[in-house]
């Protein structure tokens, strides 16, 4: 595990068990997500409790994502939302919930924002989302990135304003990203993420299965790209006004999936199912100029 053992004369990492944080790491070692090694940058008490953040996502995402019926998932997302609470009544049942609960009183992190992640969640688990209208797509990316995002900023340490909108634009500058990346991927799922009204201008029919076949999601492709630059552009404005330190992981998170949009629109939408990457010295030579401009 990569937590740092105290010294007797040292205090633990957020004040907690070395299983305990063990216990949150193995999640995102579980995921094999990248996730991890990026918050390496970071120093312990921060580093796990981006664990612990990131831990909480994937296990309600995960409910989300679940073969099973729409009814059990809304009620394990119930129990998600009782168990939040209880974490800020103080009352802690296992080892994620314990240094959750001290990630939430350390960084001062909001209530609101772990039930608008599970309200995203749902919005999922109630049945796939198939081509919502612009205020739901809206909502939705609200919900599942940029309310992550305002809980990553604090973790980070900023607190301020400017540090909330750079979690509003960059939430939903990578959120599109996703979307646009992902296009066959959620088709194959039934999903359809793309917003209505862009679809209906483009004479694409509402169903997952005929927006990868559409000779015009190129132009709709574009059209979100077009949204998700202005986001990055205005991140990258909300970031001048922050702590320079504490923006550091999502200035590398914002020049990384810049990079990724640049590559989609390079490729375009013709072949939606060949999933655009970055090659590992490309995401290292991102990651430096972003540390370091």
């Amino acid at each position: 595990m990569g937590f740092l053992r105290a010294r007797h004369d040292e205090a633990p990492v957020l004040g907690c068990d070395p299983a305990d944080l063990a216990a949150v790491e193995q999640v995102v070692v579980r995921s094999g997500t990248s996730f991890g090694k990026g918050m390496r940058i970071l120093p312990p008490d921060r580093r796990y409790g981006m664990y612990a953040v990131y831990a909480f996502c994937r296990l309600v995402d995960d409910v989300a994502d679940d073969a099973g019926e729409a009814e059990d998932k809304c009620r394990r997302l119930e129990e998600w939302r009782a168990r939040i609470a209880r974490l800020y009544a103080g009352e802690a049942r296992d080892g994620i919930d314990r240094v959750l609960m001290a990630t939430i009183r350390r960084f001062g992190l909001r209530h609101e924002d772990f039930t608008a992640v599970i309200d995203g969640m749902e919005m999922d688990a109630r049945g796939p989302v198939i081509a919502p209208d612009e205020a739901t797509f809206d909502l939705y990316c609200d919900r599942v990135a940029s309310a992550v995002g305002r809980l990553s900023v604090r973790v980070f340490g900023d607190s301020s304003p400017a540090a909330d909108q750079v979690a509003y634009h960059l939430g939903r500058a990578l959120q599109i990203t996703n979307i646009l990346r992902d296009v066959a991927e959620d088709a194959r799922l039934g999903r359809l993420y793309l917003p209505r009204e862009l679809l209906e201008r483009f004479n694409i029919p509402p169903e997952p299965a005929a927006v990868v076949r559409a000779p015009t999601l190129e132009q709709v492709g574009r059209i979100l790209a077009g949204r998700a630059h202005d986001h990055f552009r205005a991140a990258a404005a909300a970031m001048a006004r922050c702590d320079r330190t504490a923006m550091r992981p999502a200035r590398l998170m914002g020049a990384t999936y810049a990079a990724i949009l640049a590559a989609q629109e390079r490729q375009g939408w013709k072949t939606p199912e060949h999933r655009v990457s970055l090659s590992r010295p490309r995401k290292v030579l991102i990651a430096l100029r972003a540390l370091v401009g």
